[in-house]
């Protein structure tokens, strides 16, 4: 899951898909008659090019956000970058295609089929003849039989991260020769394409201890076109080079280097010429788009030289303080110093270019069923009325020219066989529904009980002092652009409480809602505005700009239950690969606060985010994502099971964060599971991701973009979408070669 990226199954089955990490994924038909379902919403863009327009050889130079810890895909700790090593190096059955549906590989596979259905289901694999193992010998019955054995769940000492599908087979087989590979399954399983992809050695997959240790740092025996050469911990490269035992089309470039790049450094690498493709951010977007355009981005470290700096510089250097005088030469001369190798940097990111997509991904709103408020199925839908997911959909990809069109499934996204639009089963927005929810749950406009916790208290008289000011008629700043005026610190009159920080827990924490600092108070009449009411001239009393609008209707007042104000815990990443989800969350605050919801707004470092929060189920409002499966029925159920008290008493989630699940769509996930007719498969899908939406424990939101930067002579690689990379394409194109358009030669 990523707060807003990794690659899909080897994720999707472990744990969720958290922070850009980035995350893709896998096969059903026909859901949906609309035409425009059928299809992505954006194409892929990897500037594609013909083989013989490509050189042959050279080094691909690929930031990953960090060294692998396994080369293991099933083990727990897999993350993106073991998904693109496996990618390159080992056997996959099946693919998929730029609309993410699987296809067969014909390099290992000639044929796959059901063959029997009673009284047990019989598929039946003909290998491709040419298809060995990098030490010679042939791919066959062996090697599928070790994989099932190791992770058919039957031996703990194995250990993995998922067995779904493995644990249906009953037995493995050679076929009727050599190359055909016979597996019986104990159940029904209608997604049996998912597996086997990737597929590893007997070597791997036959002992516990190889399973465990032998793959974690090593993979000696492989079967794509390219092989693991070397993993340098020190320079932080694992280094991909040719397989010179490969059958299929030979690879056009020499080597593909995996060189690990955090996220906040890619221009800098990409500058540098330390990589050549990287995953980006979207500020990253805007400067290397202004290099490319030969102008400045919108921020540069000297943008900060306003008139007034350079009039206080001129002062102090012509002051009579020397000390001072000295300081101010030295900040001048790492202030040209830092704007000289950011314009050198600038002119390096010319060599290259943004290409986008859509990832197979998307970000949705959690809500924690488990507890407080929205534990009442009401206050759920009442938050899922208050969205305008349209809205929030723009403020993410309208800037960055992709297509902005809210997410209308929780099992699929459009141009998968399994996407259909079932939002309409909870509805949108409806902001006058929402209210009458609420009600209707007994959240309704009153006063507040006074706070009775001191320390709270104490915190809060705090925070109004480090804001600027304490009493009455004076003007405080939050630290965030919010200023107050008058009583700041009134929290049983309803007026709201000052902002506070809570420093014993290292976390920023913001009041927000019908009583927050967020919002602007006149001691006039007690009442209060928001950022826009006051740029809009909306706050009576105000002063505002000539021609400027009349106040529109006042947001929604203060909510309350026996007391008790109806606030929810929005627990929002902090670092800097964050900026996005923030800038929504933000937006749903607003939303929330249109209906009377609060939110109180909690910081936290990305590295505890998932670990500490989300899994733990400490918060009420969570922004992360979750990638798209082509196998929904078998990778989509643990997110949206019921769960289940454990022998412990504790309780088993599996990966269902949010915590609402029903019986009714655990049943439609099994009888999907199980029923060979895609038709049929894809109906129950529907009905399930309906019951999903009226339970409201998370509200899809939006497909996330990919944006990549790549060196502008590269051709068949960048914004894949749906579509699995194929490795063996990718290259530098010859001199006076420009890339063909379309989709990609093997895709």
């Amino acid at each position: 899951m990523s707060h807003d990226g990794v690659g899909p199954r080897a994720v999707l089955r472990s744990v969720a898909f958290l922070t850009a990490g980035a995350l893709a994924v896998p096969l059903l038909a026909g859901c949906s008659s609309d035409d425009e379902d059928s299809k992505p919403l954006a194409a892929q863009d990897i500037a594609p090019a013909a083989r013989n327009q490509i050189t042959d050889g050279g080094r691909l130079r690929w930031a990953v956000d960090a060294m692998p810890q396994t080369l293991n895909t099933f083990q727990a700790d897999a993350d993106a970058g073991t998904t693109r090593i496996a990618q390159a190096v080992l056997p996959a059955m099946f693919r998929l295609d730029a609309n993410g549906r699987p296809q067969r590989d014909a390099d290992y596979l000639e044929s796959a089929r059901v063959v029997e259905t009673e009284p047990k289901q019989v598929v039946v694999y003909r290998l491709n003849q040419q298809a060995v193992w990098s030490d010679g010998r042939e791919i066959g019955a062996a090697d599928f039989a070790a994989q099932w054995r190791a992770l058919s769940g039957k031996d703990s000492a194995y250990w993995t991260a998922r067995n779904a599908g493995y644990d249906r087979i009953e037995k493995i087989e050679r076929g009727a020769g050599d190359l055909e590979v016979r597996v019986t399954f104990a159940r029904p399983y209608a997604d049996w394409q998912s597996l086997f992809s990737p597929l590893y050695p007997k070597d791997v997959m036959g002992t516990a201890n190889a399973f465990n240790d032998g793959a974690r740092r090593k993979l000696a025996v492989s079967a794509g076109p390219f092989a693991v050469r070397k993993i340098d911990t020190k320079s932080k490269d694992i280094v991909l080079g040719r397989n010179p035992r490969w059958w299929g089309h030979p690879a056009k470039l020499s080597e593909i280097v995996l060189h690990e790049v955090p996220g906040d450094k890619r221009a800098a690498a990409l500058a540098e010429g330390s990589v050549d493709v990287a995953d980006i951010e979207p500020g990253d977007v805007q400067r290397i788009t202004a290099a490319v355009q030969g102008g400045s981005p919108f921020r540069g470290p000297a943008d900060g030289r306003t008139a007034a700096k350079a009039l206080r510089s001129w002062s102090v250097l012509h002051g009579s303080d020397d000390k001072a005088a000295g300081r101010e030469r030295r900040a001048l001369a790492a202030e040209r110093t830092s704007l000289t190798a950011y314009l050198r940097q600038q002119e390096s990111l010319r060599d290259f270019q943004v290409r986008k997509s859509l990832e197979p991904a998307y970000t949705q709103l959690a809500l924690n069923g488990s507890e407080g408020p929205l534990a009442d199925e009401r206050v759920r839908q009442a938050v899922a009325h208050a969205l305008d997911r349209k809205e929030l959909a723009e403020i993410v990809l309208k800037p960055l020219g992709l297509p902005a069109v809210p997410v209308g499934s929780h099992l699929a996204l459009s141009g998968q066989n399994a996407y259909a639009d079932s939002s309409d089963a909870l509805g949108g927005e409806d902001a006058a529904q929402a209210r009458d929810l609420l009600a209707d749950a007994g959240w309704v406009p009153g006063p507040v009980k006074e706070q009775k916790d001191a320390k709270k208290a104490k915190t809060a008289e705090k925070g109004d002092k480090a804001a600027g000011g304490e009493g009455h008629g004076s003007q405080n700043s939050a630290g965030d652009g919010t200023y107050v005026v008058g009583r700041n610190d009134d929290v049983e009159d309803g007026k709201g409480p000052g902002r506070s920080e809570q420093d014993r827990d290292h976390k920023d924490q913001e009041q927000s809602g019908p009583a927050d600092s967020g919002a602007k108070q006149l001691a006039q009449d007690g009442r209060q505005y928001t950022h826009d009411h006051l740029r809009q001239g909306g706050a009576p009393g105000a002063y505002a700009p000539k021609g400027t609008a009349a106040p529109g209707p006042a947001a929604a007042g203060p909510l309350a239950k026996d007391g008790k104000p109806l606030t929810l815990r929005f627990v929002v990443p902090s670092g800097p690969g964050s900026d996005t989800l923030r800038k929504v969350a933000d937006r749903v605050t607003a939303m929330l606060k249109n209906v009377g919801i609060g939110t109180e707004i909690t910081k936290v470092p990305d590295e505890s985010y998932f670990r500490d929060h989300i899994a733990s189920g400490q918060f009420d409002l969570a922004l992360y994502s979750w990638p798209a499966s082509a196998w929904p029925a078998t990778d989509a159920r643990p997110i949206y099971a019921k769960p289940v008290p454990a022998a412990d008493g504790s309780l088993n989630v599996q990966q269902n964060y949010s915590r609402v699940g029903t019986d009714q769509v655990d049943q439609l996930f099994d009888q999907a599971l199980t029923t060979l007719d895609e038709g049929e498969q894809a109906g129950l899908l529907r009905k399930a991701d309906a019951r999903i939406w009226a339970a409201a424990g998370s509200i899809p939101l939006y497909q996330r973009p990919q944006l990549t930067a790549v060196r502008r002579n590269l051709a068949n690689v960048g914004a894949f979408g749906f579509q699995t990379p194929v490795y063996e394409d990718m290259g530098f194109l010859k001199k006076g070669a420009q890339p063909s358009g379309g989709a990609s030669p093997k895709g």
